[in-house]
């Protein structure tokens, strides 16, 4: 049987709605291989790791979870109502003063056994606590707003450290592609110091010589591509991917035009008014001030009111109505310290909470500074390497010309060589880091 009969044999016998879903599978299964090797921009990977990184789904949670804390501190406020019902038989020896009788009987000595039914509201509401109440919920809404403070501080890391894998990646194929180029110069070489030591003008060393060298390259290009491997899989952990998924990036072609001012000083000033972690930092100091004000308030009388209403008899559905109200004061005497160890607790714990603020000013300072120099020292480099580059170029198509001629040996034209890649390296490298620096310098200063 011919193929061509045979695809018809099992066209027949699939059917045509078999047919189609085969055909649907395959078109999903080409589209998702097709996606997965999509090449991604910058923005692409901001988004992935907007959608995907555990560590932001860990920032939302907590910051729910600071908001449910606030919605308990208010609960307080309101009376607590509480519905209650029960059965008990009881039984119980009577204990009835002495000289006490009953005409025509004697005296019990047990009571029961005898059914309890009971059901009923009871309630209780704080009128005056002498602030207590309101401290817990300041010191509530404080550390919400911290945790959200520090749900942006997260989602800011997190955008830089996609960044700079990015760029990491970036830079590591512009160095993959250097060694290349540098492997076919060696390749050159080599045969242009084969074409001479086979016309007679050179020796074999000079031909041993180069093929070292073209070794040297090929090994160089095996490290290159090595690195963008190594890059894409931090790329891939940064957007909260597993790291051996294929990845394929297209970045763009490197803006340096458009230079920062980076003046030191209102750098810091922006830098100590818009990181969100210094924001946290305050917050929390707020929330350590309240709980000092709490365990005040906590050693103070309490003025609560109380009421329930019920129905309590010995037969089933009681009809026997049952009620209080009132008026109580709770008036702590002795607790063996306990309020007096937790009011220097929370003293101690505003101490902790403003020298953290404290060290982390001195910190944002220092980021600042560190990114600006790096800023500086990058942006500077790209000049100096664009020079490089052209002198070493330059230098290489006169080295070659005169070996060719005769008048400059292998080594000069390998060093030159050498010289050449290194410069290239560099070049890439700067133009990439200069960017990542950028990032970085944005991250400090507080720029989302």
């Amino acid at each position: 049987m011919t193929s061509t009969s045979l695809f018809r044999s099992i066209i027949a016998d699939l059917g045509e709605y078999a047919l189609a879903s085969l055909i649907v599978i395959a078109f999903a299964a080409l589209g998702a291989a097709g996606s997965e090797t999509a090449a991604l921009t910058l923005d692409d990977c901001l988004r992935l790791a907007a959608d995907n990184h555990p560590a932001l789904t860990a920032a939302a949670a907590g910051v729910t979870a600071a908001n449910e804390s606030v919605g308990e501190a208010k609960a307080p406020y309101w009376p607590r109502v509480d519905l209650s019902t029960g059965y008990h038989r009881w039984q119980q020896r009577a204990f009835l003063p002495a000289g006490l009788t009953i005409p025509g009987r004697s005296l019990p000595e047990i009571i029961g056994p005898l059914n309890d039914w009971t059901g009923g509201l009871s309630s209780q509401v704080t009128l005056f606590d002498f602030g207590e109440r309101r401290a817990g919920l300041d010191a509530a809404s404080a550390r919400w707003k911290g945790t959200q403070a520090d749900a942006e501080a997260t989602r800011n890391d997190i955008r830089l450290l996609v960044r700079s894998a990015f760029y990491e990646l970036a830079a590591a194929q512009d160095l993959s592609g250097v060694a290349e180029r540098n492997l076919k110069r060696m390749e050159g070489h080599l045969a242009l110091a084969q074409a001479r030591h086979d016309a007679g003008a050179v020796p074999q060393a000079d031909v041993l010589r180069v093929r070292a060298e073209v070794a040297s390259a090929r090994l160089q290009v095996i490290d290159t591509r090595s690195r963008v491997r190594m890059a894409a899989g931090q790329l891939n952990t940064s957007m909260g991917r597993p790291a051996e998924l294929p990845l394929a990036i297209a970045p763009p072609a490197p803006d340096l035009s458009t230079a920062i001012v980076t003046d030191i000083d209102s750098a810091v000033r922006q830098a100590v008014a818009s990181r969100p972690e210094l924001k946290a930092e305050q917050l929390r100091v707020a929330a350590a001030r309240a709980g000092v004000e709490g365990a005040r308030a906590a050693r103070a009388p309490k003025l609560r009111a109380d009421g329930s209403f019920g129905v309590n008899d010995t037969a089933f559905l009681p009809e026997t109505n049952v009620w209080q109200v009132g008026l109580s004061v709770d008036l702590p005497v002795f607790d063996a310290g306990s309020r007096t160890h937790a009011l220097a607790r929370s003293k101690a714990e505003l101490t902790r909470e403003q020298a953290s603020f404290e060290t982390r000013v001195l910190q944002v300072r220092q980021e600042v500074w560190a990114a600006v120099t790096e800023l500086e020292r990058s942006r500077d480099s790209i000049a100096a390497n664009e020079t490089n580059v052209q002198a070493s170029e330059e230098s290489l198509r006169v080295v070659r010309e005169r070996y060719q001629s005769g008048a400059a040996v292998i080594t000069d034209l390998l060093d030159t060589q050498t010289a050449l890649a290194s410069a290239e390296a560099s070049l890439a490298q700067a133009r990439w880091t200069y960017l990542a620096a950028c990032a970085a310098y944005e991250r400090a200063v507080g720029r989302s």
